[in-house]
């Protein structure tokens, strides 16, 4: 229950006690798969448009240059980045609920506009490009909303393996996108078939937009937002649905009561007031390991067809075999090492994973050197690497999910990750001209040592600042800002958390 205990506002509550002692239940399943599907969406996008780039330069498409085709993706980044801030901001003023709702929608229609591109002039150009920021906007939003959602409707002790198994479902969208775009482009005409490879995400969204409706707002946030009484309606909302199925629900711990004293508006001046000086340590943490797996990622994945094409001869007809083994290894690593990060604990897994892949990175880059990998084995070895590097970049968006206050919970989410865009869309560039014309392997080679060096410091950065998050509570983690123990504000210092 929430009671109002003076009429300064302070509201007394054991919402997040009652959510972190639920047992799990078909409403923690449902949510689950409503709101990852955001991942899953993103890996599908990003595959689709890699793998029709060099159909939209045919004649028979939209006749566009290479440099052109290149420039599709990197507005789709660019939106993604807009729109984790333009959404995030909002989704912790208006709640994670309508924002999980709008920015599906934005993205359905962003993605459906690119298919209706008919023609190949410069108006129609610039229509594929806008529509594709707008679908990057849509995904970007979804990034800060739902870690938000999922990270507040979770029970503590579920938590971690949860997020991290949620983010590594973008490997089942590139999976889905190679298997999709491959049948499309060969069984249909190259006119029609890059088409409807954009609609394959649209057709699942749609669905999941349905599943969506019903779930209900985040009480946590409700309750730092002062709206106790729709906080209590959500919460014995989710608590009737889970009885529902049988389990008794333990007692609540009635000393696990919050005082707060809401706030309604807090912009990213208080986010920079959060992350500079109360919590500098946790900064440097979330921008290490955002930094450094993205960095990784995007080296690797952008240009892997063009290492098995200059170093091994690989046609590009055969490059989505070896993207999906490439995906099934960081598809199957959240899921099979994932509850270890409740069990053992943030601070082991997460520099244990980081560490690991870059170590295993640069042994890979020893035996690429000497000769010794043809592409089966090199695929095999990125498969071995990325089995641990997934589960740890996963980690990475679990990271700076839970360890700032709620109130800015989205709003850092969508910081890191512009930041980790930013830095990552470096990989690519540096890693193409290291690649060339496949003559040089040794320029590959201290590529791979960089990217292994890159991973290692992220994990020594989390070996010595990591949070111990593992079963502790959202508001134990990081005390709420609207928190009464943070000491009776004046009126100035309330409203210094409006800016």
């Amino acid at each position: 229950m929430a009671e109002v205990l003076d009429k300064g506002g302070v509201v007394r509550t054991l919402v997040p006690a009652r959510i972190d002692r639920l047992p799990w239940s078909s409403f923690h399943t449902r949510m689950v798969v409503a709101l990852g599907v955001a991942w899953i969406l993103d890996g599908l996008e990003i595959t689709v448009a890699s793998s029709v780039a060099d159909t939209l330069t045919k004649p028979e498409t939209l006749h566009m240059s290479s440099t052109a085709v290149g420039l599709v993706a990197t507005v789709y980044l660019v939106g993604e980045v807009f729109g984790a801030l333009l959404f995030g901001n909002l989704s912790d003023r208006l709640g994670r609920r309508k924002l999980f709702l709008v920015t599906l929608g934005v993205y359905l229609v962003g993605s459906g506009l690119t298919a209706a591109t008919l023609g190949n002039g410069a108006g129609w150009v610039a229509f594929l490009y806008a529509t594709r920021f707008i679908a990057g906007m849509g995904i970007g939003g979804e990034y800060a909303a739902i870690n938000s959602a999922i990270d507040e409707l979770i029970p503590a002790r579920f938590r971690g393996r949860v997020d991290i198994a949620v983010n590594g479902t973008y490997w089942a969208g590139a999976i889905i996108g190679t298997l999709g775009t491959f049948i499309l482009l060969n069984h249909m005409s190259l006119s029609l078939g890059w088409r409807l490879g954009f609609l394959i995400g649209p057709v699942l969204g749609l669905v999941i937009l349905l599943v969506r409706r019903n779930l209900p707002e985040s009480p946590r946030w409700q309750i730092m937002h002062g709206r106790a009484h729709d906080a209590e309606e959500s919460i014995s909302e989710i608590e009737r649905e889970v009885a529902a199925t049988g389990v008794t629900l333990p007692p609540v711990d009635e000393s696990k009561a919050i005082e707060i004293r809401p706030a309604d508006r807090i912009g990213y001046l208080a986010l920079t007031r959060v992350l500079f000086r109360e919590y500098p340590q946790r900064a440097i943490l979330g921008a290490s390991l955002m930094i450094s797996q993205s960095f990784l990622y995007n080296a690797i994945f952008f240009t892997y067809t063009l290492v098995l094409g200059k170093f091994y001869g690989v046609p590009s007809s055969s490059t989505p075999i070896y993207l999906i083994a490439f995906a099934v290894g960081n598809l199957v690593g959240p899921f099979a090492i994932g509850h270890l990060f409740d069990t053992i604990g943030r601070r082991r897994m997460i520099s244990g994973t980081y560490i690991l892949s870059g170590v295993l990175l640069s042994i890979s880059a020893v035996l690429f050197y000497a000769g010794w990998l043809n592409a089966i084995t090199q695929t095999i070895c990125w498969c071995v690497i990325f089995f641990f590097a997934s589960a740890g970049a996963s980690s990475a968006y679990l990271t700076v999910s839970e360890i700032f206050p709620l109130e800015v919970r989205a709003k850092a989410i969508a910081v890191f990750f512009a930041i980790a865009q930013g830095f990552g869309a470096l990989g690519p560039v540096i890693y193409g001209a290291l690649i060339g014309d496949g003559e040089h392997p040794v320029r590959l080679f201290l590529g791979y040592l960089l990217g292994a060096a890159v991973m290692i410091g992220g994990g020594l950065v989390a070996y010595f600042l990591a949070v111990d998050a593992e079963g502790r509570s959202l508001e134990d983690i990081a005390e709420p800002l609207a928190s009464t123990r943070r000491g009776k504000p004046t009126r100035a210092e309330g409203a210094r958390w409006q800016a």
